[in-house]
């Protein structure tokens, strides 16, 4: 079942199916108590596909605004979120929300709130957070009073007269916005663009995250032909692959709530039914049978090695052909992608050279006249291309069918999508 799963996950995977062969009596089903309101974070323009995905999970959205999709869950919620939300950022559980223009309210706002339902007697709760146009401007005044009204909150719940804070993390975050504090505990940790198969980088590399939201905004799917021309160092033929064999992309790598007391059975030993049950719920739903069709080129040698030992480490290598080709050589139905001809219908998904990531407007625009003629000889195919140019539709002679607003880091960039035509109906029969 395993057989395309990275060889360095191996030993623990072995180690959970025998601890679930042997145990299974004692994991008890958890996870439908305690009714909690989390909050997904994600890049401008991203918050559409988080929701769907959240949706996906089988759970009720509160609100989306730039930025957050806010929804209801339970204790089990914070596990699944994190293991199977592909475009967010992170997750955190909302704790309150309130407006504050004197230190006096926000400390008897923020003490107000039951931190005793998530924060243990041991717990550690560190302090960050922003301020932006509020009249408690200070960050760092800020994360005193929240620390004091916290800690004075535990304090009278636990009947002690300092917290020990020896136990596990529980990282507390404000927004503050015009006057109103937003009030969060990560749940993630390290950011769910951290998926753990990242070894090797090239120079502007993007986010996991983000690469999965383009592969999910695309038409493609496990029985098409996928190629990035500009693969770098292979993010999305990656995400693409694990979309399509549908593995958790938190599968392999830790989140912070793991020690969490509401999500362990016994908090002297750590042991976490809810996080063991999911994972292996997780690698049940691995599809190992699909066979894929992903190609992925690059001109620079040293993106090709990288995209190489990422998809390696990532438990994909089978599933991506990675070549070392100039795009602006590259002649459809010439073997790449391998067994696709000019009628088929393959879809294209890239983060073009841009910016100072090329240098040259010559060899931008040399990559721009080899995508029109594709598109001139191949109509069945679908471009998917994002970049910061806004000449880019002037240079192909061709207006998108649908353009979003993305962020690839702090750069706005544009996600073209240009529409092939649609493959034909397959008899239900």
């Amino acid at each position: 079942m395993y057989k395309n799963y990275s060889m360095r996950y191996a030993d623990t995977i072995r180690q959970l199916l025998w601890y679930y062969e042997y145990h299974d009596d004692k994991v008890e089903k958890r996870g439908s108590g305690v009714k909690l309101e989390l909050v997904a974070t994600a890049t401008f323009g991203l918050e559409a596909v988080v929701k769907r995905e959240i949706e996906a999970l089988g759970y009720k959205i509160i609100k989306t605004e730039d930025g957050r999709v806010t929804y209801m869950g339970d204790e089990r919620a914070i596990v699944r979120s994190n293991l199977w939300l592909r475009s967010a950022d992170r997750v955190y559980v909302r704790m309150g929300e309130f407006r504050a223009t004197e230190f006096e309210e926000l400390f008897q706002q923020t003490k107000a709130l039951e931190w005793e339902n998530i924060i243990p007697i041991d717990g550690v709760f560190p302090v960050v957070g922003g301020s932006v146009k509020s009249a408690l401007h200070s960050v760092p005044a800020c994360q005193k009073i929240v620390k004091k009204a916290v800690s004075v909150r535990l304090s009278e719940f636990y009947c002690r007269e300092t917290m020990p804070e020896t136990g596990a993390e529980y990282r507390i975050r404000f927004i503050a916005h015009k006057d109103n504090f937003l009030l969060l505990i990560d749940t993630s940790g390290a950011g769910l663009h951290k998926r753990g198969y990242r070894v090797r980088d090239v120079a502007a590399p993007m986010k996991e995250t983000l690469a999965a939201a383009l592969v999910q905004l695309s038409f493609y799917k496990a029985d098409r032909f996928l190629v990035d021309p500009c693969c770098g160092s292979g993010t999305i033929p990656i995400e693409a692959a694990m979309i399509a064999r549908n593995i958790a992309p938190g599968l392999s790598r830790s989140f912070v709530s793991e020690e969490w007391d509401i999500l362990t059975d016994d908090a002297q030993t750590g042991n976490s039914p809810v996080w063991k049950e999911e994972r292996r719920l997780a690698f049940e739903a691995i599809d190992s049978e699909a066979v894929l069709r992903i190609t992925a080129m690059d001109i620079d040698p040293r993106a090709v090695k990288a995209a190489k030992e990422n998809s390696e480490e990532a438990g994909a290598s089978d599933d991506i052909d990675i070549v070392k080709m100039d795009m602006t050589k590259w002649e459809p139905g010439g073997g790449i992608p391998k067994g696709a001809g000019k009628d088929d219908h393959v879809v294209v998904i890239s983060n073009l050279p841009y910016g100072k990531r090329i240098g040259e407007d010559e060899g931008i625009k040399a990559i721009y006249r080899h995508i029109k003629s594709i598109m001139d000889e191949c109509p069945n195919w679908s471009f998917f291309l994002i970049t910061s140019d806004k000449m880019l539709e002037k240079e192909i002679g061709r207006r998108a069918d649908r353009r979003r607003k993305l962020y690839n880091g702090t750069i706005e960039t544009q996600f073209y999508q240009f529409h092939g035509a649609k493959p034909a109906r397959k008899d239900k029969k």
